[in-house]
């Protein structure tokens, strides 16, 4: 589970594929203060898990599921990425529950400098649309943002100058591809409305739940 506010940018240093996996290393500084072995690590929003490190780089298999449908499989030596070490209990909440698990890949169709500020437009799949709602939470390329407005399938995101200096955002341009994954309170939510049987008769989890007497 991670909060969405990057620690770093790294740097990937090599690449190398095997069956339908890739290896990467990744060069970083922060995070290896007490980075360990099969710990989790969020690497442009996408949930991976350290297989090997030394004191300036760490290693992270991708499985071809996740090269599907992430970016990951996009990647290539030189490229930015943004990392998070997965949160602690007990530490402050500053951006929203992540959990690393992409949900589609969006693209980058617009990118407007504001007096300081940047508005950023997404394009993403229609499938997802009831998951995006203003001033609502959306995790791109592994940094926790809020919606600020949705037309149709686009979605924009406004960009303080601190969050743009500090992520690969200040990197990208119209046309780039990246990781999205959508607020987890809503997917529960809207399975709360859906019936959980096979029968279109059986009621919701909600609607048991609202129709149960009163004590």
């Amino acid at each position: 589970m991670f909060t969405g506010l990057i620690e770093e940018i790294g740097i990937i240093k090599s690449i190398s594929v095997f069956g339908n996996n890739r290896r990467f290393t990744i060069q970083a500084t922060q995070v290896l203060s007490d980075l360990k072995i099969d710990d989790s690590i969020s690497i442009n929003g996408a949930c991976q898990t350290v297989v090997k490190r030394d004191n300036t780089t760490f290693e992270v298999v991708a499985v071809q599921e996740t090269l599907r449908k992430t970016t990951l499989g996009s990647f290539k030596v030189g490229n930015f990425i943004n990392l998070e070490r997965a949160m602690r209990l007990g530490d402050r909440l500053g951006g929203h529950l992540v959990q690393g698990h992409v949900d589609c890949v969006g693209r980058i169709f617009h990118i407007e400098s504001t007096s300081g500020s940047w508005q950023l437009w997404v394009e993403f799949p229609n499938e997802f649309s009831q998951y995006v709602i203003p001033i609502g939470s959306i995790c791109v390329d592994g940094i926790s943002l809020t919606v600020a407005r949705v037309e149709g399938s686009h979605l924009m995101v406004a960009i303080i100058p601190h969050t743009f200096e500090f992520t690969t955002l200040q990197k990208n341009k119209v046309g780039d591809t990246v990781n999205l994954e959508f607020d987890i309170l809503g997917k529960y939510i809207e399975k709360m409305f859906l019936t959980h049987g096979k029968s279109n008769s059986e009621k919701s989890i909600l609607d048991s739940w609202i129709s149960q007497p009163d004590i």
